[in-house]
């Protein structure tokens, strides 16, 4: 009975195998149907649109997807695939293949980003969908065992079914040698993994192999050796956007934020549709005091959030951050642009995350800065009365809610306010190095995105000024940073340093050494937790001891 079945599923591929066609245009889903009966199927389920096609796939099993790109307003087949991926309602033996008329670039890099089986291209004839799809089906059929184990998250016996297959089915050693480093990796077995890759490199380049083998390097922490690879890789396969991606990694692992930065801007330029990968590049760029770009990778990850799964009202609040820091401080035309911008987005994303109770809040407090960057003080203070009345209600604030309302009350002038959130944030968090650093940057630097700029501009050239010997313009250079981050540790200790350099080459001038207790005395209250606690503690001691 069992042969006579296999006979049968070899004879029609089709037969036993559940079909969802998602198309707008009711003509092009009937010669589906049609075509695909006509090829053996039998369960087959038309939708016109994104919401029905993934809330069939939610409650039924689904073999073979196939999905037209353009859908009409709303979601398109990218975002489908992009969801079914996400929300893991695809099985791994399942196939979802793309069908569009459409080629451009973008279109395609943007949908390969989530991995389809497959492209078919309109116009579509009974011929074409047979041969395409039969291959898919008959490899999808041979290759079952495994990929249940897989969907099982059984990986040993998923391994073991993949290294029984390799003699006995050598027409799909490629997709058996891929999925066998996967796995080893998914298991924590780094070194079969790289024998894999490395047993597919000796005898073909090929570039899966390549990226495979430089994701364990980063795993090994060989960074040098996997950057050097994925330069490589790209120059050779300058489409391959996983290899942007890893390599954005591994430049950032080396503490290269800037160069990390540039690559994914490449990337983006290749492959624009990533919401992810412009996510990443806003993070980047913000980090790197690049605001300009950073708004501009932010305003295209809110763009592509309007029909992705990955929308988050954390986006929005980014690049409103980002156009408020801009808008800072620059009343006239552009500035007031993008403070214009900056309030547009914070009232779209309240309409947009309703059910978010905490978004309200959040927004006034961005809209604070935002008015008082631009001298609208009273309208800023009418904001901020309502968010202390909000944030009253609250047991605890939140260490994120907490951190922007502080450098709100910095950008108003409520400094003593600001302290004493912080230091209340610092206890309850005591154990978090992320929040205390947060923390620290904040205290440190209370002032606007150009101010922080400029002062770290000055605080360059004081470091360079000392390393060549120019203590005076040292002496000056981290005068005029203070002069806008006067509380700045790191900046207080580094004049300290220089005076006390300048001290041993006149150590008649006992003038250097009170303006050195003046400067340690700023920093009296400095948190035994801060980074520049222990150094605060020997030149205290060093300053102490030369004096008595």
């Amino acid at each position: 009975m069992n042969q006579q079945t296999d006979k049968k599923d070899a004879i029609n591929p089709f037969g036993k195998l559940t079909f969802l066609v998602v198309d707008d245009f009711e003509n092009f889903r009937l010669s589906m149907r049609q075509m695909l009966r006509s090829c053996g199927a039998d369960k087959i389920e038309l939708v016109a649109h994104a919401t029905p096609a993934i809330q069939y796939c939610t409650y039924n099993h689904v073999d073979v997807v196939l999905c037209d790109y353009n859908l009409g307003e709303g979601k398109n087949g990218q975002h489908i695939l992009e969801e079914l991926r996400h929300k893991k309602l695809l099985n791994r033996s399942s196939l979802f293949l793309m069908v569009t008329a459409e080629t451009s670039k973008e279109m395609v890099m943007g949908a390969r980003e989530y991995q389809p089986d497959g492209y078919l291209t309109k116009p579509l004839n009974r011929a074409m969908l047979e041969k395409r799809l039969g291959a898919l089906i008959q490899q999808r059929n041979a290759l079952l065992s495994i990929t249940r184990e897989i969907d099982r998250e059984n990986y040993p016996e998923a391994i073991s079914q993949c290294l029984q297959m390799l003699p006995r089915q050598p027409r799909y050693k490629t997709w058996l040698m891929k999925t066998l480093g996967e796995l080893y990796f998914l298991v924590g077995d780094l070194s079969h993994a790289l024998k894999v890759y490395e047993d597919v490199l000796a005898q073909r380049e090929l570039s899966w192999a390549r990226l495979g083998r430089c994701k364990i390097l980063l795993k090994n922490r060989n960074f040098d050796q996997a950057v050097t690879g994925l330069k490589s890789l790209i120059e050779k396969h300058p489409d391959y956007m996983e290899a942007y991606d890893l390599l954005a990694e591994g430049l950032e692992k080396q503490g290269k934020l800037i160069p990390a930065q540039q690559i994914l801007e490449r990337a983006a330029e290749h492959s624009p549709n990533a919401l992810l990968r412009q996510k990443h590049l806003a993070e980047l760029a913000g980090a790197n005091q690049d605001i300009d770009t950073a708004s501009q990778a932010w305003r295209q990850t809110v763009s592509l959030g309007t029909y992705s799964i990955h929308d988050n009202a954390d986006h929005y609040l980014a690049l409103a951050q980002s156009l408020s820091d801009l808008s800072e401080g620059h009343p006239e035309e552009d500035g007031a642009a993008q403070a214009s911008e900056a309030l547009s987005v914070l009232s779209r994303m309240e309409k947009r995350f309703t059910e978010d109770e905490s978004v309200p809040v959040k927004s006034r407090i961005i809209q604070c800065r935002v008015h008082a960057g631009q001298g609208n003080h009273r309208d800023a203070e009418k904001l901020l009365g309502s968010v202390r009345q909000e944030l009253e209600k609250l047991e605890e604030i939140p260490s994120d809610l907490g951190l922007d309302y502080a450098k709100t009350l910095f950008r108003m002038s409520h400094d003593d306010q600001a302290k004493a959130l912080l230091s209340d944030l610092a206890g309850r968090y005591s154990d978090n190095a992320d929040v205390l650093q947060k923390i620290e940057n904040l205290l440190d630097e209370p002032v606007g995105f150009r101010q922080k700029i400029e002062a770290r501009g000055h605080n360059r050239d004081g470091i360079t000024a000392f390393e060549s010997g120019d203590l005076d313009g040292a002496i000056d250079a981290f005068s005029s940073a203070l002069a806008i981050v006067p509380d700045h540790a790191a900046l207080n200790l580094n004049l300290v340093q220089v005076l006390l350099r300048k001290h041993d080459q006149a150590p008649a001038d006992h003038s250097l050494l009170s303006r050195c207790q003046a400067h340690l005395q700023r920093l009296d209250t400095l948190p035994e937790q801060h980074r520049q606690y222990r150094r605060y503690l020997a030149l205290t001691r060093k300053v102490k001891g030369m004096i008595e």
